[in-house]
């Protein structure tokens, strides 16, 4: 009786490794045939982290034409801890930004300027105070400025065009460049287009 239960003991033991076994190499094989990460590359469609590709910022003067100083002066907020834009008023951790434009870059204002931004030469204009807005250390790599930029042109426009007030001759704003004024426009009469029915299409009157 005994020999017979340890019998069918080893039996259903032997069955159960069995069992494992085949269960281990079912999800092994199977396993590999998953799509990575299980998910299925559907053509067409650009995976997530490619679909940043993000467009390019038209030139400035483009966002300048619709510039607000009055939300730059809010923006600007974010700049008050070390800067100041009043005539006459004392530098702070960085320099009086008082009558910028126009200024040279990085001379000046009795401010010890980095010699990143002592390299760059030239005046402070639209374009490279909009370069510099969105990115001091892209523009002047080694500044000591440590603010890490306004990303979106519209803040970058409205705070120029604040900074521009500040100023005893503030400077006309620049003309929208014609490449960019032209765009609504041809892309409007594209959409005339598309909703107007070809000549000789038009739909015929159902039958009654």
């Amino acid at each position: 009786m005994d020999d017979r239960a340890n019998t069918i003991a080893g039996w259903v033991l032997a069955g159960g490794i069995a069992a494992l076994g085949l269960s281990i190499l079912s999800s092994e094989y199977f396993h590999s045939e998953r799509p990575e990460k299980m998910g299925y590359v559907v053509e067409g469609v650009e995976e997530e982290g490619d679909a940043g590709a993000v467009a390019a910022d038209k030139p400035i003067a483009f966002y300048l034409a619709s510039a607000d100083p009055a939300k730059g002066a809010d923006v600007f907020k974010k700049c008050a801890a070390c800067h100041n834009a009043e005539k006459g008023g004392p530098n702070g951790l960085g320099p009086n930004l008082w009558g910028l434009l126009g200024e040279p870059v990085g001379v000046g204002k009795g401010f010890a300027f980095s010699d990143a931004l002592k390299s760059k030469g030239g005046t402070w204009d639209w374009q490279n105070l909009s370069d510099w807005l969105k990115s001091p250390k892209a523009f002047a790599p080694g500044t000591k400025m440590t603010f890490a930029g306004l990303s979106k042109p519209e803040d970058r426009a409205n705070v120029i065009a604040y900074l521009n007030q500040q100023s005893d001759a503030p400077k006309p704003m620049p003309a929208v460049p014609a490449e960019a004024a032209a765009a609504p426009a041809a892309e409007g009469a594209a959409a005339d287009n598309a909703a107007a029915p070809a000549e000789g299409n038009e739909a015929a009157p159902a039958a009654e």
